[in-house]
Order: C-alpha cells, then sequence, then structure tokens
C-alpha cells in the first residue's frame, strides 16, 4: 500500500535505536524526509547511515537531549530549515529506570518527568505552528503498554507515561482537524533495552539461552511471540499517513493481544 508519505517531512525523537528508529525507518521507506536525534552521535549516525541505505526519502541527524528544552527547540528549527517545513512529528523516549517506590527518591520522579512527558511537551510547543501549516499535520506518541496495565519493577513507567496519554487525548481534540494526534502502546518488542534484558538473565543463569528467554517473555502473549521494532514501526508510519486521517486521539496497543482490555 502508498502511504502517499512521499516529499512529506518527519522528525522522530529518540530514534537512533529502537521503537524510534523502526519508526523512522518505516516513514524514510515510505518516501518521507526523516530527522533523526539521540544523545550518542557516534550512535546516531550509525543510525542515519544504515537509515539512507534504504530510503527513498532524504536522512538528517542532529545530536539532542530530548530532556534540555534548548536543544528541543534548535531541533526543531533545524528540522524545518532541512526540509522547508514539518508535517509528522513522533516522540519516543528511553524507557526510565526499573525501580520499585521505596528506591525511587524525589530526583528520580523529576527526571522521569523531564524524559517522558515534558521531552513530549517540549518538542509538541515547537513543532506545532509548523504542523498546523501543513496540509498533513500528525503528532503519534510512542508510549508503553503499562499505561494500561503496570508492569512489576517499572513504577516510574507506570505512573508517568500516563501523562502522555492525557495530553493526547486532550490536544486531539484541542487541535483538530488541523492536526491528528494518536498514540501508540508497544508491548514486548525485541529493542536492545529487551536484548540486554535477556542476556543479563541468561549469564546470571536464569535462562539457558537467548532463546529461551524470548520464549518466557512470550508466555502470556497470545499470539505466541515477542514483537519485532518494525512491527510498531510500520503503524507509526500508517498513523502518518492520510489512509489514518479519520482516526485522531486514539492510543492503539501493539503488544500480541497482551492487554484484556
Amino acid at each position: 500500500m502508498d502511504l502517499d508519505l512521499d516529499g512529506n517531512s518527519a522528525l522522530v525523537t529518540a530514534s537512533s535505536s529502537g521503537l524510534g528508529f523502526a519508526s523512522a525507518q518505516a516513514l524514510a521507506e515510505e518516501g518521507a524526509n526523516v530527522m533523526l536525534c539521540g544523545r550518542d552521535e557516534a550512535r546516531l549516525e550509525d543510525a542515519r547511515e544504515e537509515l539512507a541505505e534504504t530510503a527513498t526519502g532524504e536522512v538528517r541527524a542532529t545530536p539532542t537531549d530530548i530532556t534540555d528544552p534548548d536543544d528541543v527547540s534548535q531541533l526543531v528549527t533545524e528540522t524545518v530549515d532541512a526540509f522547508g517545513g514539518l508535517d509528522h512529528l513522533v516522540t519516543s523516549a528511553g524507557g526510565p529506570p526499573s525501580t520499585t517506590f521505596l528506591e525511587t527518591d524525589e530526583q528520580d520522579w523529576y527526571q522521569a518527568y523531564d524524559l517522558l512527558v515534558m521531552s513530549v511537551v517540549w518538542t509538541l510547543e515547537n513543532a506545532y505552528e509548523h504542523l498546523l501549516n501543513s496540509d498533513y499535520g500528525t503528532v503519534t506518541c510512542i508510549t508503553s503498554r503499562t499505561v494500561r496495565e503496570a508492569a512489576d519493577g517499572l513504577l516510574l513507567s507506570n505512573s508517568v507515561r500516563r501523562g502522555v496519554i492525557g495530553l493526547v487525548k486532550t490536544v486531539s481534540r484541542e487541535f483538530a482537524p488541523e492536526i491528528r494526534v494518536n498514540a501508540v502502546l508497544p508491548g514486548t518488542i525485541e529493542t536492545p533495552r529487551i536484548e540486554e534484558l535477556v542476556e543479563a538473565r541468561v549469564e546470571r543463569g536464569v535462562y539457558d539461552d537467548y532463546e529461551e528467554g524470548l520464549e518466557d517473555l512470550a508466555t502470556d502473549i497470545p499470539i505466541d511471540r515477542i514483537g519485532e521494532p518494525r512491527e510498531l514501526g510500520d503503524i507509526v508510519a500508517v498513523l502518518s499517513s492520510p489512509r489514518a486521517s479519520f482516526v485522531n486521539g486514539v492510543s492503539v496497543p501493539i503488544d500480541g493481544g497482551l492487554l484484556r482490555s
């Protein structure tokens, strides 16, 4: 299916790896010009080069700390300058540390809030006028299934990410009809973070090998496997496209059927 994204411009935050990278890849292969960002300059350049190999649109990258509002402002400015405008914003962020309530101090809460919520707010504030001037303006926020069903040990993610869903639902009504705003809720997907988790458990003897770890993580998933990053990226591309022109204010689980409601 042609998603009619040729020549559109997209900014994907936290996109040097994982779900942000997969989303940027899907958009770039559909013909969009894509700006990547991340804090690690070497990894970011590797991501840009990898994306450029299969992209039909232009791929650029700029080092950015999305917890710094000045960095975020510069990121949006560079994107608009590079591509002549901005049509699609995809927000992503790495996960905060795994922790319990009694292990978490006040600073941890503030850092998680800046990472997961304020990074979206700052990006959206800077991108809004450009999206409004676009004929195709969309925002897609990558969050987590934990906004619907808390996961053990993920106190900060469980608690703070829900603010993004409230933001999405509210601005989807405020910005319509010019800008559509949606969210995706990834479940267990084979990102670098999951790979590290499984490999650490193999080293501790919890699993005999990596494949056993993946099978264990898939135990309760009706599809009987964990997801691949590109499976989420493709949905982000669809939501950004005119093919989803009547989809607004929704949160789409991409979890193989794990959520029960």
